[in-house]
């Protein structure tokens, strides 16, 4: 893991802490899921990924199901200057997919 992809799971973490979730990291290789999220009863897999590139796409080749053991998987993807997308995983993930992080989060408040 690079030192950006660490920091970066530790920003969602942070962020999901400070809106109520209990969040276990896992990241390396310890499976398909760098954080595992709960609150209320509900539970949350996520990997993260970061990007800085120009046109704003990642190319994600990890985990592509929508569900582990039952439980939703999303991946969260940082592309810098505070534009954090949520999404449901596919190979190319841009600005425009799945939701910003914060309007995710305001739904479990």
């Amino acid at each position: 893991m690079t030192k950006k992809g660490y920091k970066v799971e530790w920003k969602i973490k942070k962020k999901f802490e400070e809106n109520g979730w209990v969040v276990i990291r896992s990241g390396g290789s310890f499976g398909e899921a760098d954080l595992v999220c709960f609150k209320n009863g509900k539970c949350v897999f996520l990997q993260v990924k970061s990007t800085r590139k120009k046109e704003k796409v990642l190319y994600y080749y990890g985990y592509m199901k929508n569900n582990i053991e039952g439980f939703p998987f999303f991946v969260v993807v940082d592309f810098g200057y505070g534009k954090i997308r949520i999404t449901k995983p596919k190979s190319k993930i841009t600005l425009n997919d799945g939701e910003d992080l914060n309007t995710f989060l305001e739904k479990f408040k």
